[in-house]
């Protein structure tokens, strides 16, 4: 359990200072695609991370993402709401026999079109509020939809990819 919480720490440091320092520095079409792929720190805790522990790691990422980058409080709130969340889409798409102790949300142990519409609705959710908080407007709403679709797609493709890179079948659970 121990080993479980420093790998969660370590993976989520990780990936925000990833975040930080090489992604939020390319801009594929003009900015048009930004990934966010700090989220999948917290989209990959085990099933059984007690919802107020989910909410506070949320809110710890969201709170240091919005120290490196954003006004105070964006990032915060769409974690806080991705991590608020991800228990209800989680019980949502389970399985009839319920989860194993230990399973972690992952391609390996879950199937490929499972995580894809689990990762791919909190995704969608939380780059929603991220981009129309940012903008506080919808006067160029097609033009947010197509930059949030396009960086979900983006943003599901690198945590995807991340997935067959970290996890294997015998580790998909750490």
């Amino acid at each position: 359990m121990a080993l479980t919480v420093i790998n969660n720490i370590f993976r989520i440091l990780f990936l925000i200072l990833l975040q930080n320092l090489v992604v939020n520095r390319m801009q594929p079409l003009d900015g048009l695609i930004l990934p966010w792929i700090y989220i999948f720190g917290i989209l990959m805790l085990p099933f059984e991370t007690p919802r107020w522990l989910t909410l506070l790691i949320s809110f710890a990422v969201g709170w240091i993402m919005d120290f490196f980058s954003g006004p105070p409080g964006l990032h915060t709130s769409a974690c806080l709401l991705l991590g608020f969340l991800q228990p209800l889409i989680q019980r949502l798409f389970s399985p009839r026999e319920g989860y194993e102790i230990n399973q972690r949300p992952t391609v390996q142990s879950m199937g490929l079109p499972w995580y894809l519409t689990y990762a791919g609705i909190l995704t969608l959710i939380h780059h929603t509020w991220l981009f129309f908080m940012e903008v506080l407007r919808f006067s160029d709403f097609f033009y947010q939809l197509l930059h949030i679709v396009l960086s979900v797609a983006a943003t599901l493709f690198l945590m995807t990819i991340g997935q067959y890179l970290i996890y294997t079948s015998k580790n998909s659970d750490q």
